[in-house]
């Protein structure tokens, strides 16, 4: 634990360099901001974005992490709603303009003025962080902070995927990590069958989807059993986009879930003629985030989650870099 009136946090201060473990004096909550101490945080694909510079311009230094589960310690003033001990969780979009034509228009996702938790933000890796509190959205008092930490980004942005993906009964998930775990089960609730596709010999990724419930598990490079009605991206690799396009349907749907990804390459037409769409999903909204967790607590969700100290936050993100997690990783403070 830190000394009183300080925190531990782990920082980047260049990208592609390892976070370095700091102690920094605890920061007061500003007008509409709450204290968090923060009880988990999940490790997402987007902070590997972050620390290895393939996402331009973080604010460094910077401590990365936005899916948090927390408990506020302090609220700054004009609060409403939120007191000390409550549980809540923080995901990647903390903060909005509220003014802007798409803020007006209901989709805040889209807002050209945003700030992003971990990223032009400081975040999670640490044992106290600075939100919104219009941007925490509440937890149950029992909530367990590690399995619900993923929740906050990995469900959510799979969430909003899926619901972009249609409601087509066969459906593809391109990488099987820590969103398509969670999203493949909530699929299968709603009586679709999914399709999973790993990296080419990950058998244990394979056996994992078909454990929750997957139809088909196979070789990204392989074509399903039977035409999808749509395909989900999680994995940010670009050669993916004309697989998925060569395994959906006529008038089916591929959608990019991350917000990064390698170039995608040329492609002849005839993969995407015959009505196919490709599309992306950027952020999620506040709206997202409650639907999402009201459907996770009315029906919880296997989590499959791998703890971490926080200062084995590195481990985690090489473990996730490298391909060697099932699920999610989640640093504990």
């Amino acid at each position: 634990m830190p000394p009183e009136g300080m925190m531990h946090a782990m920082v980047l201060h260049r990208p592609g360099q390892p976070l370095v473990r700091e102690t920094r004096p605890l920061p007061a909550p500003g007008p509409g901001q709450v204290r968090l101490r923060v009880l988990a945080c999940a490790v997402c694909r987007t902070d590997l974005h972050v620390v290895d510079g393939e996402l331009p311009h973080p604010a460094l230094p910077l401590v990365p992490g936005h899916e948090i589960v927390g408990e506020v310690d302090a609220t700054g003033p004009g609060v409403h709603g939120l007191h000390p001990g409550q549980r809540v969780g923080v995901g990647w979009l903390g903060q909005t303009c509220g003014h802007c034509a798409y803020c007006a228009a209901d989709r805040e996702n889209l807002c050209d003025a945003p700030g992003f938790t971990g990223y032009t933000r400081d975040g999670g890796f640490a044992t106290h962080a600075i939100a919104d509190a219009a941007f925490c959205l509440p937890l149950p008092a029992d909530a367990d902070p590690v399995h619900t930490a993923p929740l906050m980004c990995a469900g959510l942005i799979g969430w909003r995927a899926l619901k972009a993906a249609g409601p087509g009964r066969d459906l593809g998930l391109y990488g099987f990590g820590a969103a398509a775990h969670l999203i493949a089960q909530v699929a299968i609730r709603q009586g679709r069958c999914v399709h999973a596709f790993t990296r080419p010999g990950d058998t244990r990724a394979q056996d994992f989807a078909r454990s929750l419930g997957a139809t088909w598990a196979g070789d990204s490079d392989r074509l399903p059993d039977r035409p999808l009605d749509a395909a989900i991206l999680f994995a940010p690799v670009g050669d993916l986009v004309p697989r998925a396009l060569a395994a959906v349907r006529k008038g089916g749907r591929v959608v990019c879930g991350g917000i990064h990804m390698t170039d995608i390459p040329a492609f002849p037409y005839s993969l995407l003629w015959e009505e196919r769409e490709l599309v992306s999903v950027a952020n999620l909204t506040r709206a997202d985030g409650r639907e999402f967790l009201g459907l996770a607590t009315r029906e919880p969700l296997r989590v499959h989650a791998v703890p971490y100290p926080l200062a084995s936050a590195n481990e985690a993100l090489a473990d996730l870099r490298e391909g060697r997690l099932s699920g999610a990783a989640v640093l504990r403070p």
